[in-house]
């Protein structure tokens, strides 16, 4: 019996209504029975007698996306966590990574909306070259001393940037079932920091015998190498369209989308749902703490050898924390309504914590006495390095966990890839919007109190103001019928 033979008939004096009926029963035929095993993405491979999943499982396109951001993002991220971008003149690539940010605000505000209207993996693709051009324009200031340069790379990579982190977010949240959108999170914030783990080996290796400051020519040609990689990797996802979830199910999306359905679905989604607003202070500082964590922590206190295994440890304990929360958030112990209650707390509690613990040793310092001349920066060999580089290595497990929540929060609000881009969108614009005010600031020599204060603050406030959110709009399972009824703007 063919898909269309076994919709039911619907009668009435309503055929408007008849007719979305048997429209929505087409649907749901066709989305768990047209599938062709014959095609090489739905069959399975066979690797030493283990049966691998297929190719366009929702699963398996999650982890090509991992490892297209372990190829990109995750080495860029490398060279970020050096401090400075690796360079001596933490001014140039501070002004770049307002530029960078300014730009990814811009656009990432509507990169939801391109994503729905231009498709998942152009977005993806093309984002990945924006990170190969940011570095390599590294590379050139170091030896051509042309900020210029890096300061316009960081404005390309900032649009680059939107259309990936937005098609990487929409993937994420919409491939994975409703009940393990933790665990998806939680694996691909571990194989995308992986990416910076491993990264962080070549700037290690080339520079254990160093004790300079300055990160040399061949660490960058591997990184550039790498990223370049990653790029092409993307050509190679499905379209949305062949991916289908574990239970055979696909993944609904609007087809054919316009501009102005897709303008129209941004503006309804701030309508409808003002209470979105309250998560924009959660979106602002989700990232705010990475310019003291890398420039105002790390840069300032160890030399080039230290920052690279600070770098290593740093991304290792992102990854821990992505999974431990991925993984907690999808336990079964309570309802998911309680569960987001129980995860803002504990994400409270550990921000409380955690940046309590570093407060003592922001008090040791200021940008005054790093210039003086007796300021030496800490190596691994000294004896003091064990309580800061564990103190380093808390903020990495922390920022996964704190982002992690975020990306769950999101997912646990819809499963429609078309709302979720746009969800996606508003969380990396606003992201990248605080992100270039406290580039800004950091450029402007803030002092580090004042700088690790406003860190602090936005982020524990931002927690706090997220609560009628938490409480009220967190479902044990998503309203598929509202998710269906923006399908149709």
């Amino acid at each position: 019996m063919s898909a269309a033979s076994s919709v039911p008939e619907f009668s009435g004096s309503n055929k408007e209504n008849d007719f979305k009926l048997k429209e929505e029963a087409l649907h749901d035929v066709e989305s768990h029975s047209s599938f062709d095993e014959t095609k090489w993405y739905n069959k399975g491979l066979r690797i030493f007698g283990y049966q691998c999943k297929p190719y366009s499982q929702g699963e398996i396109q999650i982890l090509m996306v991992s490892f297209v951001c372990f190829m990109t993002i995750g080495m860029y991220s490398a060279v970020t966590a050096l401090g400075a971008g690796g360079t001596l003149d933490a001014t140039v690539v501070n002004n770049s990574n307002v530029a960078l940010y300014s730009t990814f605000a811009t656009v990432g505000f509507f990169s939801g909306t391109i994503c729905n209207k231009v498709g998942i993996r152009p977005l993806l693709s093309s984002g990945g070259w924006g990170y190969a051009l940011y570095v390599s324009s590294l590379l050139c200031f170091n030896h051509t001393g042309n900020g210029s340069f890096v300061i316009a790379a960081g404005a390309i990579l900032g649009v680059c940037a939107s259309f990936l982190w937005t098609a990487q977010g929409t993937i994420m949240l919409s491939y994975a079932e409703e009940g393990n959108k933790g665990k998806s999170i939680g694996r691909f914030w571990a194989i995308f920091k992986l990416g910076k783990v491993i990264g962080c080996f070549i700037p290690l290796v080339q520079t254990v015998n160093s004790t300079g400051n300055q990160l040399g020519d061949g660490s960058y040609a591997g990184f550039i190498v790498l990223i370049v990689i990653g790029a092409i990797m993307a050509a190679a996802l499905l379209p949305i369209r062949l991916v289908r979830k574990a239970d055979n199910s696909r993944v609904v999306m609007k087809p054919n989308p316009t501009w102005k359905s897709e303008l129209k679905g941004l503006w309804v989604v701030l309508k409808l749902e003002p209470w979105i607003i309250l998560l924009f202070p959660m979106f602002w500082s989700s990232y705010w703490f990475g310019t003291y964590e890398s420039n105002d922590y790390n840069l300032v206190n160890f030399n080039i050898r230290t920052r690279s295994l600070n770098g290593l440890l740093f991304a290792t304990c992102e990854g821990l924390g992505a999974l431990g929360a991925g993984a907690f958030l999808d336990l079964r112990f309570c309802s998911r309504k309680q569960m987001a209650r129980i995860g803002l707390l504990v994400v409270f509690v550990l921000t409380m914590v955690i940046w309590g613990g570093g407060l003592k040793v922001q008090l040791g310092y200021t940008r005054e006495t790093v210039k003086q001349s007796d300021w030496v920066r800490i190596d691994w060999s000294d004896r003091k390095y064990g309580g800061y580089v564990v103190l380093y290595m808390l903020y990495g497990a922390w920022d996964s966990v704190f982002q992690t929540y975020c990306y769950w929060l999101m997912g646990a609000l819809t499963n429609s890839p078309r709302k979720l881009a746009i969800y996606v969108g508003f969380y990396k614009g606003i992201q990248s919007a605080g992100s270039a005010v406290v580039w800004r600031l950091d450029a402007l020599k803030v002092p580090y109190m004042s700088m690790f204060a406003s860190t602090w603050a936005l982020v524990a406030g931002s927690l706090i103001v997220a609560i009628p959110v938490v409480l009220s709009k967190v479902k044990e399972e998503t309203d598929e019928e509202d998710d269906n009824r923006f399908l149709d703007l």
